[in-house]
């Protein structure tokens, strides 16, 4: 790992002029609406530290190959929420039933009401043009909808640029700084060389944690004082890529700067100045805890306002989380999942699989 440091607020040469911060009792005092923090969990509102430790990994160390985990082995708690309709419809057969049984499945599984209406109206509809009356085969019917309704999109990160750049937003909480170091090590085993940009300057913990993960995987690192631009710490990162030769850049940022409109003003400007240079943005991905189900969705809403989102990671899949998420967020915001994450192991961040990922949810 290579470290260098990013330039202090007044010192930008992203030719911006650096915005104040402005506190709640600021903006309070200047009559203007504190708006509520975007936050996940209550516990992650205190601004707790969000990510976990970073243990030790032999096989990364070692170079040995890391393989890669496996939908059908960790959704079991997806799959648990599809076990009673799967056992209604085997026993009894299709009838009125059946259909609540399976909305009622699938918004348990946070497929949320306007996602399990619509795809229940398509299954009803394809049901009854091919008269399905037996239980194996409107659950095949059902996951050749589903799987139909989450293909069809482009799950390619791009890396095209001089260099490449990748932004990834999201609240404090759900993983972002985990997810880029398991990405980079993934993008250094192939053979890429890549840069780590520290732009989340607002939490002390954040710019120690991405250095553990530069270190881990090989990557360089870009950061700057505490309370720096996060902007300026984001292009000098890429200028310093560009300088080097280095194809890829993926930028951290914070996901909790006081209220809600200066987080997605920050996010804007952090764009506009990625790409002001040598570099070229092709990725802003949005980082979810899936287990926070239909609450990760309202963010997604929010950041897609200010934030030209290319896909979502979805971290913590294999957790608590029930898997409807997926459908809800590609469904109503048609945007693509691109990852998931289905473990803590470095290998554990996967290309989100639709065939795999519905295969897995019923059987």
């Amino acid at each position: 790992m290579r470290l260098r440091r990013g330039r202090k607020k007044d010192e930008s040469d992203a030719g911006e002029e650096v915005e104040p911060e402005i506190d709640g009792e600021q903006a309070l005092a200047s009559g203007e609406e504190d708006e509520p923090e975007i936050d996940g969990e209550q516990a992650l509102a205190s601004g707790e530290e969000d990510e976990p430790e970073i243990d030790g990994d032999q096989a990364l160390a070692s170079g040995e190959e890391v393989e890669p985990a496996s939908f059908r082995n960790r959704l079991a708690t997806a799959r648990g929420t599809f076990s009673g309709f799967l056992a209604s419809v085997v026993s009894r057969g299709v009838d009125d039933a059946t259909w609540e049984e399976l909305e009622d499945a699938l918004i348990l599984a946070d497929a949320g009401v306007g996602t399990t209406t619509a795809l229940l109206n398509r299954l009803k509809e394809e049901a009854k043009a091919d008269r399905v009356s037996d239980s194996e085969e409107l659950v095949a019917l059902l996951k050749s909808q589903m799987a139909e309704s989450l293909g069809g999109r482009d799950l390619e990160l791009v890396t095209e640029g001089s260099p490449a750049v990748w932004l990834f937003v999201g609240v404090n909480g759900v993983g972002k700084t985990t997810t880029i170091g398991k990405l980079a090590a993934r993008e250094v085993r192939s053979g890429r060389k890549v840069v780590l940009a520290a732009g989340d300057t607002f939490r002390a913990a954040a710019a120690e944690q991405l250095g553990q993960w530069a270190e881990r995987s090989g990557a360089e690192l870009v950061r700057g004082a505490e309370g720096a631009d996060p902007s300026s710490v984001i292009y000098d990162a890429v200028e310093h890529a560009a300088a080097s030769g280095v194809p890829l850049v993926m930028a951290d940022t914070a996901g909790r700067i006081h209220t809600r409109a200066n987080l997605m003003e920050e996010l804007a400007k952090i764009h506009r100045v990625a790409g002001k240079g040598p570099g070229t943005v092709t990725e802003v991905l949005l980082v979810i805890d899936a287990s926070t189900g239909q609450n990760g969705l309202a963010q997604a809403r929010q950041f897609t306002e200010s934030a030209e989102l290319t896909g979502v990671v979805l971290t913590k899949l294999d957790g608590s989380a029930k898997g409807g998420i997926v459908m809800a967020v590609q469904d109503e915001l048609d945007i693509p999942v691109k990852l998931v994450g289905l473990g803590e192991g470095i290998a554990d961040l996967v290309e989100f699989n639709v065939d795999e990922f519905v295969e897995a949810l019923f059987s």
